[in-house]
């Protein structure tokens, strides 16, 4: 029998409580055996990210250790180019044998997919869960998956989770005037953001 494996990608610029329950509900109703978290490395659409790799590894790292069937993995941190998504699968599909993977992102990333490297070859290596995300209606992304299932194939599902209106970019803005983030991502992250200093400036 195939395991059934997540995948969760994302900056994690830094993780917070919204991608620890996405994760979790994935896990429960996809019955999978595990859940690995891979912050991005170089990542090709996104804006330069405000902590360096190794702060987002060890925060990530941190998160995830009360759960154990979530874990880590620095694949694309040790990467020296861009990290692609395909790239990724294939690394995965090579170190993990029999093994059905889900990747798990949110909606935005989701309805970019066209964007992405190969996305053909990409949606062959997985199955997507589209956490919902603040900005984008359950009805625009259901109509923008539907053409991209048509045009590249693909298995794309999604998910609504509640908890990620919390966004990462709204915890930055909060460290860097002094205003609490308490209770919207671990404690255990939230020490380590003061004790290092992190997302002071702009």
């Amino acid at each position: 029998m195939k395991r059934k494996v997540g995948i969760m990608g994302g900056s994690f610029d830094p993780i917070h409580i919204g991608h620890l329950a996405a994760a979790n509900e994935v896990l429960n109703i996809y019955e999978l055996d595990e859940i690995i978290f891979v912050p991005t490395g170089d990542p090709p659409h996104k804006e330069e990210l405000r902590a360096h790799a190794f702060h987002r590894l060890m925060m990530v790292n941190m998160a995830v250790l009360s759960n154990d069937r979530f874990s880590v993995s620095d694949i694309e941190i040790k990467n020296p180019g861009k990290s692609y998504t395909l790239n990724t699968l294939i690394e995965f599909h090579k170190i993990y044998k029999n093994t059905e993977f889900y990747f798990i992102t949110g909606t935005d990333a989701v309805i970019d997919i066209p964007n992405w490297h190969e996305p053909e070859e990409v949606l062959k290596l997985c199955r997507f869960i589209a956490a919902s995300r603040p900005g984008i209606s359950i009805e625009e992304a259901v109509e923008k998956i539907k053409a991209i299932r048509k045009r590249f194939g693909g298995n794309i599902e999604i998910l609504k989770v509640p908890m990620l209106q919390i966004s990462s970019t709204d915890i930055r803005e909060r460290f860097r005037t002094g205003t609490s983030a308490k209770y919207l991502l671990p404690e255990c992250v939230e020490q380590y953001i003061i004790k290092n200093g992190l997302y002071r400036e702009i």
